[in-house]
């Protein structure tokens, strides 16, 4: 049972360390879609207005947490830390429900789901870590 959370652990891990890794050294095209969500939180918290930084940040936390679940070390506040990262991601890249062009449309709700499942993975190492301790 070991070998198997391990494995899940790392499963779930390594795809945040690499997307992560993309959005850190490339951010690209998300400063731009994560502007508007951006634009709006900096209505209720001051956040930097640096998107690009953000966007940077965000990535680099996304694999802060990704090696934190995969290693073990620290799977718990590595989930959380996930979790507070990918939601905005997910409304930010993959507003799906606002694109009329029907193929552009289920490619996001594509990246959307994907992404509500890796927090779902995310959740689910945050539970078993803490049965586990």
């Amino acid at each position: 049972m070991k070998l198997i959370h391990a494995a899940g652990r790392a499963l779930t891990g390594i795809p945040y360390m690499i997307l992560g890794y993309d959005a850190a050294t490339a951010p690209g095209a998300r400063v731009e879609a994560a502007s508007p969500l951006l634009d709006k939180i900096r209505t209720v918290i001051p956040l930097p207005t640096d998107n690009e930084t953000i966007v940077r940040a965000n990535g680099a936390a996304q694999v802060l947490g990704g090696a934190m679940i995969a290693t073990g070390l620290g799977a718990r506040p590595g989930a959380v830390l996930l979790a507070a990262s990918l939601v905005p991601t997910t409304f930010a890249g993959h507003a799906f429900w606002e694109i009329d062009d029907p193929m552009q449309h289920k490619m996001q709700q594509i990246q959307f789901l994907k992404n509500v499942s890796m927090l779902g993975g995310a959740l689910a190492v945050l539970v078993a870590s803490r049965h586990q301790s």
